[in-house]
């Protein structure tokens, strides 16, 4: 039997440990970060848009960012569609935005697949991949919490070994709740073993306007109200209550 690795407080408290390091302030550290939305809700339209802001080191919203180069997995699209998408949103994109339509599952060659390519690019501070359902394999129906705890471990690993920031886009529920978090696909299994959670839920009043709900272990509780430019193609800052 392995006996348990401990460690004392006051030799813990002489370790100097890095400071934790934020992709965007006070919203988004390094860590694994889920974001959740409806289908067609605008979450695509969002995470790109944040990728641009990271590469160039623009602020998002009031909130400044630190300048990176970013992998976004867009499992979903065509590099044709994400250059129709670009040219929506940009006349000058950065050459530190990296994209990719297609990549392997995890548990077979995925974890392996994104390390090859910090190793190559070095300065990467934040993966995204949209969606979390193209990289996951059948689950374990008999123990759904057990493989969605499993899968989120292994996302939440790599995210800390590289100290980086990964953030999955994922749905919600068709089902509503007095809590937006509890409206999160899935068990317990993946909200819970992530560092952030984002949900993006439609206002009733407006259909261009949303609130993103976000909590998470290092950052503040925080709604933030927003409206979508269809013009645009961005969804802007009307209140943050925080």
């Amino acid at each position: 039997m392995k006996n348990l690795e401990t460690i004392d407080a006051d030799t813990l408290l002489g370790i100097p440990y890095e400071p934790l390091s934020f992709i965007v302030e006070d919203l988004l550290p390094q860590g694994l970060h889920l974001l959740a939305g409806a289908p067609k809700i605008g979450k695509s339209w969002l995470a790109l848009w944040l990728c641009l802001r990271v590469a160039q080191g623009e602020p998002l919203w009031n909130f400044a960012t630190k300048s990176c180069e970013v992998l976004y997995l867009c499992l979903e699209d065509s590099f044709q569609r994400i250059q129709s998408r670009l040219f929506d949103l940009t006349e000058v994109a950065s050459p530190s935005l990296h994209f990719a339509v297609m990549a392997e599952q995890l548990h077979s060659g995925l974890v392996e697949q994104i390390e090859q390519f910090l190793w190559e690019h070095p300065a990467t501070g934040l993966v995204v991949i949209d969606t979390l359902q193209r990289i996951r394999a059948a689950g374990n129906e008999a123990n759904p919490y057990a493989s969605d705890y499993r899968d989120i471990g292994v996302l939440k690993a790599l995210a800390d070994r590289h100290r980086i920031a990964v953030l999955l886009i994922h749905h919600l529920r068709k089902l509503n709740d007095d809590d937006p978090m509890n409206m999160i696909s899935g068990t317990t299994g993946l909200s819970g073993a992530t560092d952030s959670n984002f949900v993006l839920r439609r206002s009733k009043r407006r259909e261009n306007t949303a609130t993103l709900y976000c909590t998470g272990r290092d950052i503040p509780y925080r709604e933030l109200s927003l409206e979508f430019d269809s013009e645009g193609h961005t969804w802007n800052l009307l209140s943050d209550d925080c």
